[in-house]
C-alpha cells in the first residue's frame, strides 16, 4: 500500500484536480455489480487532469484501467491491483454548428448515453433514438461500436480526439465508414483513450413529440426484454449473421436458458443475458461464458464471441 500512498502524494504534488478514492469497490461502478477493491480510483476533472494522472502513472510504472460507464466490464473479485481512471467527469455536450439539416454535436467521452439522448431530445435532434435506455458512456459505446435496433454508434460519427497511449500525445482522427464493422471500432486497434467525439445529428426530421414517442418505444422494448430486472451487462455475445440465428436463440436451442453457476445465471427470459442473482463473482460469470461457448460449439459448430471485458 506504501507505493499507492507515494503515488497519491505525487498526484497531489502535480496539482491533479479531480476525485481520488482509496480502496474503492468496483462493484459500485459497473452494471454487473461485481468487483473487489481497487487501491486508487481517479476521476480527473478534465483532460488536463487526465494527462497529469497519466504522466504520474507512467513515471511510477503503475498499471491502470480506463473506465467508461462500466456497462460492459466484469472486475475481479479480489480487486484490480493498480489504478482505475474514470472518465465520468469528461461529460460536456454542446452544439458545434449546423449545415442545412445536419447539426454537429461535440461530446466528452464520459457523457452517459442517457445524457446524450436527453440533449438530443431537448434540442429536437434525431438520430439517437435507438440508444434510449442504453446504459454506459459515449466513449464506451464508440469503443465497442454499440449497436441497437439496427443503428450503430458509428452511423453518427464524424471525428474524435483521443490520447495515444504509445506516445502519450493528444491526437485527432476522422475514420471512414470502412474502418468500422459490426461491434468493431478502429479505437480497438492500438492503445487509445477517447476524449471527445464529434457527431452528426439531424434537425427538422421529427417533431419533439415524435422523438419522445420513439425514445419511449425503444426504452420500453428494453424493459420488456428484461434489461433492468437484474444487474447484468446486457448482451454477452455478439450476433453473427453467418450463424443463421441470433446468439440468444442458439443459446436457447442448446437448452441453456436458466442454467446457473454460483449466483450467475443465463437469464430465463433472454438467452443472451447473464444476470447477477445477488453475490455473483467474476469466476461465476467467466465459467458460465465458457460453458456457453463450449456447449453451443458442440451442438452447432459455431463459436460465440463474447463482447464483455473481464478485468483481472
Amino acid at each position: 500500500m506504501e507505493d499507492y500512498k507515494t503515488f497519491v502524494q505525487k498526484l497531489k504534488n502535480a496539482a491533479f484536480e479531480g476525485d481520488i478514492l482509496l480502496n474503492e469497490k468496483m462493484s459500485k461502478h459497473t452494471t454487473f455489480k461485481i468487483g473487489g477493491e481497487v487501491p486508487v480510483f481517479l476521476a480527473p476533472k478534465d483532460v488536463d487532469a487526465l494527462i497529469t494522472a497519466l504522466s504520474v502513472l507512467k513515471a511510477q510504472g503503475m498499471p491502470f484501467f480506463v473506465l467508461g460507464g462500466g456497462s460492459n466490464v466484469v472486475f475481479c473479485d479480489s480487486g484490480y491491483r493498480g489504478c482505475v481512471l474514470s472518465l465520468s467527469k469528461l461529460n460536456h455536450i454542446s452544439i458545434l454548428g449546423q449545415e442545412e439539416d445536419s447539426v454537429f454535436v461535440t461530446c466528452g467521452s464520459g457523457a452517459t448515453m442517457a445524457q446524450f439522448v436527453n440533449f438530443c431530445l431537448e434540442n429536437e435532434l434525431s438520430g439517437a433514438e435507438q440508444f434510449a435506455g442504453l446504459p454506459g458512456s459515449l466513449g464506451g459505446a464508440y469503443y465497442m461500436n454499440a449497436r441497437c435496433f439496427d443503428r450503430s454508434a458509428s452511423d453518427l460519427f464524424v471525428d474524435a480526439y483521443y490520447i495515444d497511449l504509445e506516445t502519450y500525445t493528444e491526437e485527432y482522427i476522422s475514420y471512414k465508414a470502412e474502418d468500422w464493422d459490426y461491434k468493431v471500432s478502429p479505437f480497438q486497434k492500438g492503445k487509445k483513450i477517447i476524449l471527445q467525439l464529434n457527431l452528426r445529428l439531424e434537425k427538422n426530421k421529427k417533431t419533439k413529440e415524435q422523438l419522445l414517442s420513439d425514445c419511449k418505444h425503444y426504452t420500453e422494448e428494453r424493459v420488456s426484454k428484461g434489461h433492468f430486472k437484474y444487474p447484468s451487462a446486457g448482451s454477452v455475445f455478439k450476433n453473427n449473421h453467418d450463424f443463421g440465428a441470433p446468439s440468444g436463440k442458439l443459446i436457447d436451442d442448446a437448452g441453456l436458458k436458466g442454467y446457473q453457476i454460483g449466483q450467475a445465471q443465463i437469464a430465463p427470459f433472454h438467452g443472451n443475458f447473464i444476470i447477477n442473482l445477488g453475490g455473483a463473482t467474476q469466476k461465476d460469470v467467466k465459467s458460465l461464458v465458457q460453458l456457453t461457448v463450449n456447449t453451443v460449439r458442440e451442438k452447432t459448430g459455431f463459436s460465440l464471441e463474447p463482447e464483455i471485458i473481464f478485468v483481472e
